[in-house]
């Protein structure tokens, strides 16, 4: 299949990035990040996760973030709901998409929600029901699509049951996570392509995590088989919970400047976006985990002495 001529970009730093932020991030600097990520010309942003304060504080602020942003009618804002209580909770907040998630990996199922991978997905029936009932779109993540802290490698006949069992409850759109970094490029091409038996390549979303570097290997990889949807995320915030001390992440950025440099257009403003990313980090008190961000900050900095 011959590499697409555009791609959009689902920016999941509001959400994904921040949210295992030890130190309380206030509602108004997260508006503030949406509201440039917008100016930047992300399309699709996810926002914020309808989840217990009890579990993930970080996101104890969901409803107000959702609240305080200005909306514009070109973009569309996805939260996380993990079960019927948080999609009720979601709701009044009019998100225009709602993201449910379930793991190619029998073990980690197992030892972070205590259930089977079938289980899981059965317990979203209910909400994505609601939730199409109500006409707001479902996206599903297949979490260690490639790897698993557990389980080590993940056969590819894992992804296409989650993607199976997710098209059977009514989900539209499933995005294939390589949520610890380590898959390469025919690996995650062996994930992708497990998916796209149950879904369209239009279907069909790449997230992948740099904690070996190979994010953007695995970006090509995916571009090569049609895939044009990408989870990423500004500044590369969002580290990998299950690799002390590795990146998270694919930076934003970085993605960007690779399409750019490939002429495949995102509608996106890489100046605009390295200042999104650098409001954030400046925040959080540290230089953002780009590449391309960083000598494009160096440059400047260099034009300007």
């Amino acid at each position: 299949m011959s590499i697409p001529s555009r791609v959009k970009i689902v920016e999941v730093g509001p959400r994904d990035g921040l949210q295992n932020e030890k130190e309380p991030v206030p509602a108004a600097i997260k508006v503030e990040l949406v509201h440039r990520l917008q100016d930047a010309g992300l399309k699709e942003i996810e926002v914020t996760s309808f989840v217990s304060p009890k579990w993930v504080p970080q996101m104890g602020d969901n409803a107000e973030v959702m609240a305080g942003i200005q909306r514009r009618s070109d973009v569309r804002y996805s939260v996380l709901t993990p079960n019927l209580k948080g999609f009720e909770a979601a709701v009044p907040t009019q998100p225009h998409e709602i993201v449910v998630f379930g793991a190619a990996s029998e073990a980690f199922s197992q030892k972070n929600i205590n259930c089977s991978i079938a289980e899981s997905i059965e317990r979203f029936r209910p909400v994505v029901q609601q939730a199409v009932e109500q006409g707001i779109a479902v996206r599903g993540a297949i979490s260690c699509a490639v790897g698993c802290p557990y389980e080590g490698d993940i056969a590819p006949e894992r992804v296409e049951l989650v993607a199976r069992l997710m098209r059977d409850i009514g989900v539209q759109h499933v995005g294939v996570a390589d949520t610890i970094g380590v898959g390469t490029p025919n690996r995650v091409q062996r994930a992708l392509e497990a998916a796209l038996k149950h879904y369209s390549v239009n279907e069909v979303s790449g997230h992948f995590h740099d904690t070996y570097g190979m994010a953007l290997a695995n970006t090509l990889a995916s571009l090569q088989l049609g895939i044009w949807h990408f989870d990423t995320s500004v500044a590369g915030l969002g580290g990998c919970p299950y690799a002390k001390g590795a990146t998270g992440n694919v930076a934003t950025e970085d993605v960007v400047f690779l399409l750019h440099g490939m002429g495949i257009e995102t509608g996106i403003d890489l100046d605009k976006l390295v200042d999104a990313g650098k409001f954030i980090s400046d925040f959080l008190g540290r230089k953002p985990n780009s590449r391309a961000a960083t000598a494009l900050l160096n440059k400047r900095a260099n034009a300007a002495s």
